[in-house]
Parts: C-alpha cells; sequence; structure tokens
C-alpha cells in the first residue's frame, strides 16, 4: 500500500496513524496538496491529499480511507462494535476534520506558519486572534465535556481519539499549547494520544518534511518556470465545506 500525501497534513497524520495501529505494511510518497502531475490529478481529482494506493483500489478523502482499512482489513478496530458509540466515534471524527481543522489549519498554521515561510507576509492577525480568542475557547470547552478524564474515547486507542489529537500537533506548530488549568482533561487527551507509538512515531519524519518541504516546493517550481501562486504551492484556502489536506 502506498500514501501520497505530506507528513505534516493532519488528514495524513491521522491515516498513517491509523494504519500503524491497524499494524499495516505501507510507503509514503510525501507529495504536497496541489502539487503533482497528471497521474496525481487522476488518482484525486480534487488535488488534495491523502491518497491511497492499494493495489487496483485508489481512494482519497482521510474518512473515507479510514473507512476502508476499517472494513478490509483486520487488527485493531478503529471504531467501536457498538452502533451508539460506533456513531458517536463518527460525529468526534467528522467535527475533528471540519471545525477543528478550519481552526487549527487556516486560524492558526495556514497564518503563523505558512504565509511567512511561503510568501513573506504577516499572518492575518485578526483572524488569529479571532481564533484564539472565540474559536478555540468555545471548541475546547465542547471538548472538555466530551473527552475522558484517563484513556481513551471508548477504550483502546481509535479513529475517533487520533482525528481529535493530529490538530492539536499542527497547532502546536503555530505556537498553540493547550491551558492546562483551564482544559485539564483536553490537554492531558491530546498529550496521551499524540505520545502514543502510532501517532509519536511519525514525528521524525514530519520533522525532515516540515525543515525541507516548502523551500523544495518553492525551487521545484521556480526550476520548472512554472508561476509561483497559491495554487502551485498548495496553499490556497478552499470553499466551504471542502477542506484541504
Amino acid at each position: 500500500m502506498k500514501i501520497i500525501g505530506s507528513f505534516v497534513s493532519p488528514y495524513v497524520r491521522k491515516v498513517l496513524a491509523c494504519m500503524n495501529l491497524k499494524g499495516l505494511s505501507y510507503e509514503v510518497d510525501p507529495i504536497t496538496p496541489f502539487f503533482g502531475n497528471d497521474e496525481f490529478e487522476r488518482l484525486s481529482p480534487l488535488r488534495r491529499i491523502p491518497v491511497l494506493v492499494d493495489g487496483e483500489v485508489s481512494l482519497s478523502d482521510s474518512s473515507v480511507i479510514c473507512a476502508y482499512l476499517d472494513e478490509v482489513y483486520g487488527g485493531h478496530p478503529l471504531l467501536p462494535s457498538d452502533p451508539t458509540q460506533r456513531a458517536r466515534a463518527r460525529w468526534l471524527e467528522e467535527y475533528a476534520d471540519t471545525r477543528l481543522g478550519d481552526l487549527f489549519i487556516w486560524g492558526l498554521f495556514y497564518q503563523k506558519v505558512v504565509r511567512p515561510a511561503v510568501w513573506g507576509e504577516a499572518p492575518d492577525e485578526e483572524r488569529t486572534a479571532r481564533t484564539l480568542n472565540e474559536g478555540l475557547p468555545r471548541e475546547l470547552n465542547y471538548l472538555e465535556n466530551q473527552l475522558p478524564s484517563q484513556g481513551f474515547l471508548f477504550g483502546e486507542i481509535g479513529l475517533a481519539d487520533i482525528s481529535i489529537a493530529t490538530f492539536f500537533r499542527n497547532g502546536a506548530y503555530a505556537g498553540f499549547d493547550v491551558d492546562e488549568g483551564r482544559w485539564p482533561r483536553t490537554a492531558a487527551f491530546v498529550a496521551r494520544t499524540l505520545e502514543h507509538d502510532c501517532v509519536a512515531s511519525l514525528l521524525p519524519f514530519e520533522d525532515v518534511q516540515r525543515s525541507s518541504d516548502i523551500r523544495h516546493r518553492r525551487q521545484a517550481l521556480l526550476d520548472s518556470g512554472a508561476p509561483l501562486t497559491r495554487e502551485t504551492l498548495g496553499t490556497r484556502e478552499p470553499k466551504r465545506g471542502m477542506m484541504p489536506l
């Protein structure tokens, strides 16, 4: 199996952590969104990552990929067996992919990491402040009432836990840490999920890609003569309801 996508993407991280959890073997083609040849566009019509290639099967969208992995392959289950708990786990994954994704990726990571590094632009301070002062506190208050004080959401670690925690790593890359005094359950939950080997083992690869990815993408475009735009560099914010990465 092959995963096409950046190690730094929270959606790619989610898929890779789930594959690690299930003990599956895979290789990673570390491409970035909106940056690839015609073959990549054939596999991912929206030119977004991750993409799973498993023999004759190719899938894009992290939720679809994780559902496929859980239905086709044995090993550690990603979702609980109880229908009610399974529905709740799916809701939490959707909530993380949309709401947390909007806040952590577009409100913080893009503003504080991508814009300065790629464009030499200052962050949108108004949006960042709104994210930090309004958006994130609201969602952290919600999570504080949803997450367990110990362990994981449904016993063993699974898709819902990983889906939530993955965005906090990108938040940390943008300088955000959960206030342990204000949201102790959330802070502890995120820490123990990110410290689990299925996620923690990915960190060295993220460190390598964070240090080289943007620079190499920029140089490759310059060498090819392609225009240096937000679309070619993969930093365009999607329309509402269409999450990137």
